[in-house]
């Protein structure tokens, strides 16, 4: 049983954040850990409030897990403060965790505000270079590299400033990009094109959640990073692929498309 800590926020309508990790993980016949970095109290119609937790209280969490579990795998998604954004890489570097994968939530997909600014400068200079792969959308791609993004050359652009802050690899995911769903990972000095027809639908809620939790599970197989990213893709191509809607605003995906119900 491959073992998976995620360390990020929790979305109380279940459709991103930990929730979101977590069923990702269950998908893949892994074993869900969970670290919670902040309360929202959100719905797919937007975020109304955010409480975090202490960072001794995240360090607290971070240290009951890996003292019991090593990871074999590790997630890490929504910190809104320097603070706990300090303590997350301070845990990483005591229990040397590895295939971290650092999505950087950033806004909300209903637009809520998620990370504080005094955090971006300290997730570029403590936790960005502790990462394996950083996950930024076109947003937060441009925030990180200070570069707008508008086709695949700044893409590349800014793959390659996110890369000069330390970061070991990164993919810029381009689903908002008109033209198709293009996803750009640099890695080793090489770039890889990700190509899949773009899904047309406001129920996208927790996509980048769910993507970065799908590598980390591949990784934690065995699967090299170019692999794991398409696997991940391809994983969330079929869980947009489901048509029902959930909520009111900017729906669910479908994180159990390959689970038959027993009923």
């Amino acid at each position: 049983m491959k073992k998976i800590l995620s360390i990020a926020g929790s979305d109380c309508s279940g459709g991103a954040g930990i929730q979101a990790d977590i069923k990702t993980i269950t998908a893949h016949k892994a074993y869900a850990m969970s670290v919670i970095t902040s309360l929202t109290a959100q719905n797919t119609t937007g975020v109304f409030g955010v409480v975090d937790m202490s960072a001794d209280f995240v360090i607290a969490q971070i240290d009951a897990v890996c003292s019991d579990i090593t990871p074999n795998a590790t997630k890490i998604g929504m910190l809104s403060n320097a603070d706990i954004m300090q303590a997350v890489a301070k845990s990483i570097k005591k229990w040397q965790l590895k295939n971290v994968i650092l999505d950087p939530v950033m806004v909300a997909s209903s637009g809520g505000i998620l990370m504080q600014q005094n955090a971006i400068n300290s997730l570029k200079s403590e936790l960005l270079p502790l990462a394996d792969l950083i996950t930024p959308n076109l947003l937060e791609a441009e925030i990180l590299s200070q570069k707008k993004i508008v086709n695949l050359d700044d893409m590349k652009t800014a793959a390659l400033k996110i890369s000069n802050l330390g970061a070991k690899a990164v993919l810029i995911k381009g689903g908002h990009l008109e033209q198709n769903a293009l996803d750009l990972l640099y890695f080793e000095n090489k770039f890889f094109e990700f190509k899949s027809l773009k899904i047309t639908t406001k129920n996208n809620h927790g996509t980048g959640c769910t993507l970065s939790s799908a590598i980390a599970c591949a990784l934690a197989f065995g699967l090299e990073l170019n692999q794991a990213v398409q696997h991940a893709k391809d994983f969330v191509f079929e869980a947009l692929s489901w048509s029902e809607q959930i909520g009111h605003g900017n729906g669910a995906i479908d994180h159990y498309f390959n689970i038959k119900s027993p009923f």
